[in-house]
């Protein structure tokens, strides 16, 4: 069943074309991703889908009486001050109904109660304020209460991405959904956006993410939409099929062309009785021929500023915020070649590690020695201000001209520009031009330009593109100096980072010597077997796919008497509703209300516990 089209598709700002006469649908249950690079109309695309935006030319069609959710990257939140405002938004009847509901309950009045009872009988929505709580604590959103512009950038996000959850709409249209979430959260959402029932149109790059989701990537590259029907790994595999097919047809056009050139400029008095036919198609050769190729790519063997042999000790390091202990006695000696990737939940304490690190800030106890010859690179999610009215090449030269190889040699920062995908014509664009991922991408470039020896990266791939992330990954795999990654990409950290330190809540910070995966994996075998936890040195860097789970006889029969408990308390719950639905007393009324939430709250804790059992049996 299609459940959106959009025909023939155009947008442009000014000259610059994002894309022509785009054509393609979602169908129920399709899971697409969109692939482009920064600047290219990802955001424009999305947006006309949505009708927040409208197209040159072309249209879009959703089908009648269906609902599109959309999550920005960026979300905006004029008109709402707390997150009740927002959650429960007025402009839908049941989360409307939950805030009647709530305010008569907080002010007692009988007369509202029984209305607003009824409003969420017929809506179907006394479940509602259970999901929401639920969800909400989930992304780490706890108090209702709490004023909006008081939150993170991140707790924004996930305050919009709990919301779309929420309002569970037919077409679900993403745009980096797990920006800002930890990997638990990712985890998580990766399930819940799997399900069969669910159609979502997503940009996202994050790798595993995409892969083990979508079923169908589509490309916008040089205004072009290119479709592919698999996941990312068949979508790389066709990509880079189509990209030497273009490459021979280019220098074979190119070829050709300076035959037909000299053709064309034979006899100019002529040319009006020339071939038509052989006119025209020097036109489409033309087109070929000087078609933009591939950005080359850039062998990174930068001569890395010196490292001695003492780099950055720290001994039984403690950091505590009143009652909320972050480091509990951490000892650790850098070496030269460590990759160590950062793992967490939010708020553990990872932030202020690198902050120690750097002397941002300072420990409570404990001694932090460094070497003398450490230069820091250090890429923050704050980025720095960089000038509207500067150009792309003088911003990088305001670092450095030029980084030294190896070999003698150096790579000018102009070459370091075209490798990270700012060709010539973009780099003296001013900076007022560039999109936010192409700023986030600028903001690296002056990280690495200095050369440093100790780089942190600290959520380097929020907001860059898949390129990008590629071009990335080919300068940190060169990259001889010590490395830290805080990310929540798991291909970026398996690929990249050997080692982990893994903050597991209440100052304990362990080393695990192995990749991310292999860590996850060691934690599905520790939570089957019951054992503690112990330190699992990996020889090889190879992901491990989880292991097989079945349920034991134990399990099984939990899973049999959950299915009853939860159909009693299915019953609970309705005779609960009718109650309050038919008024009362005061205290009756308080005393069903409260024992409905107690009876949802118990529902919700075993639907999850039998979701957990049902997966494992499928």
């Amino acid at each position: 069943m299609n459940y959106l089209s959009a025909e023939h598709l155009s947008k442009r700002y000014g000259e610059h074309i994002l894309f022509s006469d785009l054509s393609f649908g979602l169908s129920r249950g399709q899971k697409t991703a969109l692939i482009a690079n920064n600047g290219t109309g990802k955001t424009s695309l999305l947006q006309i889908l949505c009708g927040l935006e409208e197209p040159d030319e072309g249209k879009v069609a959703v089908r009648t009486g269906l609902r599109v959710g959309y999550l920005p990257q960026d979300p905006v939140f004029k008109g709402f001050e707390m997150v009740s405002d927002y959650v429960l938004d007025q402009r839908d009847p049941t989360q409307q109904a939950v805030k009647d509901y709530e305010h008569a309950l907080a002010t007692n009045d009988m007369d509202a109660l029984t209305l607003a009872a009824a409003s969420m009988d017929s809506l179907n929505a006394w479940d509602y304020e259970q999901r929401m709580k639920t969800t909400l604590g989930r992304f780490g959103i706890e108090d209702l209460e709490q004023t909006i512009s008081t939150l993170s950038g991140g707790q924004r996000k996930r305050l919009a991405l709990a919301k779309m959850l929420l309002t569970e709409p037919d077409i679900y249209v993403m745009d980096e959904p797990t920006n800002h979430l930890d990997l638990d959260m990712i985890e998580w959402l990766e399930g819940y956006l799997s399900r069969q029932n669910v159609t979502l149109l997503l940009v996202t790059h994050d790798r595993y993410f995409l892969d083990r989701i979508c079923t169908q990537i589509v490309e916008l590259e040089q205004a072009v939409l290119y479709k592919y029907e698999g996941n990312y790994e068949y979508f790389l595999e066709k990509k880079n099929e189509r990209d030497f097919n273009e490459s021979r047809e280019t220098e074979k056009a190119k070829n050709l062309y300076r035959t037909e050139l000299e053709w064309i400029r034979k006899m100019p008095k002529a040319r009006g009785t020339k071939s038509k036919s052989r006119v025209d198609a020097f036109d489409d050769l033309k087109a070929v021929a000087l078609r933009k190729t591939k950005y080359q790519e850039l062998s990174f063997n930068i001569k890395m500023n010196r490292i001695g042999g003492k780099i950055l000790e720290m001994k039984n390091v403690k950091k505590a915020y009143g009652d909320n202990v972050l480091l509990k006695g951490f000892d650790y000696t850098f070496k030269k070649g460590d990759r160590i990737g950062i793992v967490g939940k939010n708020g553990v304490g990872k932030s202020t590690l690198l902050n120690m690190i750097t002397g941002h800030e300072q420990p409570d106890y404990g001694k932090m020695n460094l070497g003398d010859t450490i230069v820091f690179g250090n890429y923050t999610q704050e980025g720095i201000p960089i000038k509207e009215d500067q150009k792309v090449i003088d911003v990088i030269r305001s670092i450095a001209d030029f980084i030294p190889t190896e070999d003698g040699g150096h790579i000018s920062a102009s070459q370091m520009l075209t490798a990270f995908h700012f060709p010539p014509k973009r780099q003296n664009d001013f900076v007022a031009k560039l999109s936010g991922g192409e700023r986030r991408r600028l903001y690296l470039l002056t990280v690495l330009m200095k050369n440093p020896n100790f780089l942190i990266l600290d959520e380097p791939t929020n907001d860059l593109d898949l390129l990008t992330l590629n071009a990335l990954e080919e300068f940190l795999l060169e990259y001889t100096g010590v490395l830290i990654i805080v990310s929540h990409d798991r291909y970026f950290l398996d690929k990249l980072a050997n080692q982990l330190f893994i903050f597991e809540g209440n100052g304990e910070i362990r080393v695990f010597n192995g990749t991310y995966l292999q860590y996850r994996d060691e934690q599905a075998t520790l939570s089957k077997s019951n054992e503690p936890a112990k330190t699992v040195v990996a020889k090889t860097a190879i992901p491990v796919e989880s292991k097989i789970k079945k349920l034991s006889f134990k399990e099984k029969f939990e899973l049999d008497t959950l299915e009853k408990e939860m159909k009693q308390l299915e019953k609970n719950k309705l005779d609960l509703e009718q109650k309050l639905s038919s008024g009362g007393h005061h205290e009756d009324i308080t005393k069903w209300a409260a024992q409905l939430e107690e009876t949802k709250a118990k529902m919700d804790d075993k639907e999850l516990r039998w979701l957990e059992l049902s997966e494992v049996e499928a």
